[in-house]
């Protein structure tokens, strides 16, 4: 699928087990789709007026992150469903910056004391520096749920060890949107399912039911 007409879904949207965050602009035929295949509930927001909620947030079933810019009635209306800090400090595009479930975060290397310290106390997790595929902007190089991660192609077996230790999880490479290795741009995924950008081939598709653990119905 797209959202506003694009297949980087997970710029412009992110989400939980329980809600997926979208920008207002998105469609109602959209927000329908999204929340009948994650199983969970559509919530319009933005974030200092953008639209591309997906970079600028990040959470799990215990809270989310969003970038430090955000304007008070934006987060005032977020916390109206989950515990919702700001990220404070230069690198602050949340979405971005980290990978994260319900258990752990793998987060940007140049993030400061203070912010890894914020996202451990929103999101309840062990936090951990690191890179995927030696890019730094880990939340858009990879996508985690409970059951499984994804990443990018070029992790290295060193990344991908760290990523299996922090998570406690398996883990494989992909890619999205007809060879993009930048997984967590065009794949939005939970616990109960996942959307993908409408350019994904069928292997890619395979490759991410494989390595997210969902069962052929």
């Amino acid at each position: 699928m797209n959202i506003s007409g694009s297949s980087v879904l997970g710029v412009f949207a992110s989400c939980t087990d329980e809600f997926v965050f979208v920008p207002y602009d998105a469609s109602p035929e959209t927000t329908g789709e999204l929340e009948e295949s994650l199983g969970a509930i559509a919530c319009r927001t933005s974030v200092s007026g953008s639209s591309i909620v997906g970079s600028l947030m990040r959470g799990n079933n215990t809270g989310v992150m969003v970038a430090g810019f955000i304007l008070e009635k934006e987060i005032r209306a977020i916390r109206k469903h989950i515990k919702a800090a700001r990220l404070t400090g230069e690198l602050n595009a949340a979405g971005n910056l980290i990978l994260v479930n319900d258990t752990a975060a793998l987060v940007h290397p140049d993030l400061s004391d203070k912010s890894i310290r914020i996202i451990q106390k929103t999101l309840g997790v062990e936090v951990k520096r690191g890179t995927l595929g030696g890019l730094k902007t880990v939340g858009m190089a990879g996508i985690a749920t409970n059951k499984g991660i994804l990443v990018h192609p070029k992790s290295s077996p060193v990344e991908i060890a760290v990523v299996e230790e922090l998570f406690n999880l398996p883990v494989d490479i992909g890619t999205v949107n007809f060879g993009s290795p930048l997984v967590g741009s065009g794949l939005l995924a939970n616990s109960k399912g996942y959307v993908v950008g409408e350019e994904t081939t069928g292997p890619e598709i395979g490759r991410i039911e494989d390595a997210l653990g969902y069962m052929p119905i």
